[in-house]
């Protein structure tokens, strides 16, 4: 399948777990990261083009709240070549507030490789 993204990628070597927010289940941690969206790690298979409220838990040195949230949606999602019991999920970011926007590009910046 052709590259579709226009927007940069970085690699981000810092774990941080995403959260279904409304379920309170633990989806997966971030992996790769946009101004847009980001990939997500999980063990489980998500449906794709479905909106999730989620939300990334922080710690003190990366924001001055425990947590961020916003809805993102699955755009999609494939096994892991190597591990079976290991997806990768694209995940867009449709809405977020403005100060939540702001501690998501300044963890881009700090950790983005």
């Amino acid at each position: 399948m052709p590259e579709r993204r226009t927007t940069p990628r970085k690699k981000f070597d810092y774990y941080l777990r995403v959260v279904d927010d409304d379920t309170r289940e633990i989806l997966g941690h971030l992996v790769e990261v946009s101004s847009l969206g980001f990939q997500l790690d999980t063990t489980k298979p998500l449906p794709t083009e479905k909106e999730y409220y989620l939300r990334v838990e922080l710690t003190p040195d990366l924001g001055n709240r425990p947590f961020i949230v916003f809805i993102g949606r699955s755009k999609w999602c494939k096994m892991d070549d190597r591990e079976p019991n290991l997806y990768h999920v694209g995940i867009q970011m449709m809405e977020i507030l403005p100060d939540d926007r702001e501690i998501f590009l300044n963890i881009l910046k700090k950790f983005g490789k």
